[in-house]
């Protein structure tokens, strides 16, 4: 989507061209249309109110647009989720971001948190009752552990540590000690990246993050993983860093 919907970075025009561009033209990656959420669905992690705040929001192109896009971001992520469940890994290359969105507020370019949406949805289905969220993002997604955290069954862990080594080192410690679950997803926020807002991450330290995932799924939650963008504001190197990021959730 080449227009924006918002005047933030992660509605920028052009934000997701190179992911686009370098999966598009990877032979082992398909792209599936997203589906917009229902009401029903958003209601199982936010209030009325919030969906009626999100539904007048304006910004630059008018009243309603951000609602629509929220409401597309949403929906990819539950079939993202759904995907997961069979066993395949699965991206969700959507915006905007939702790991700010608590369950009656929302900040931080966020509007529905599509980690809650997606790993609730699953739960109503019974599809799930436990989860691991790695949120691997520069800012600690308070709407993840607002809506999901007070339920024992759900583990939130935002990594700390500066350079790759640290980093790594402290995500592996809390996977290694987490309960085992029955789906992992990440909130996979780039803009850790070392030439991005976070000055932090190289790129292949995205793809050991996606092999650690792939190794917890593997080993405790018969392979079911995911991911959903998040932060990512280097543009030209979104694509490189979404890539690495999904092909060690491949275990490539």
């Amino acid at each position: 989507m080449k227009q924006s919907y918002d005047r933030t970075p992660a509605g920028a025009p052009g934000r997701l061209d190179t992911a686009l561009e370098i999966l598009g033209n990877h032979p082992d990656y398909e792209f599936v249309e997203a589906r917009y959420a229902t009401e029903e669905e958003i209601l199982r992690a936010h209030s009325e109110s919030q969906i009626r705040n999100v539904k007048s929001d304006y910004d630059s192109i008018g009243e309603g647009q951000i609602y629509e896009m929220a409401r597309l971001a949403a929906g990819g992520s539950i079939m993202a989720a759904e995907i997961a469940m069979g066993g395949e890994p699965s991206f969700a290359l959507v915006r905007p971001p939702g790991h700010h969105a608590s369950g009656s507020s929302y900040w931080g370019f966020c509007y529905f948190n599509n980690i809650a949406v997606s790993l609730l949805h699953l739960k109503a289905k019974g599809l799930i009752n436990s989860a691991y969220i790695l949120d691997f993002d520069l800012h600690t997604g308070d709407g993840n552990i607002n809506i999901l955290g007070d339920d024992p069954n759900f583990s939130v862990y935002n990594p700390h540590g500066r350079g790759d080594v640290e980093y790594l080192k402290d995500a592996k410690r809390d996977l290694d000690n987490a309960p085992d679950a029955d789906i992992i997803v990440a909130s996979a926020g780039f803009d850790q990246y070392e030439d991005d807002w976070g000055s932090n991450l190289s790129t292949e330290a995205f793809h050991e993050l996606g092999l650690l995932m792939f190794e917890f799924a593997k080993e405790r939650c018969d392979g079911r993983r995911y991911g959903l963008l998040e932060g990512g504001y280097n543009f030209e190197d979104l694509g490189k860093n979404v890539l690495a990021f999904c092909e060690g959730l491949r275990g490539r």
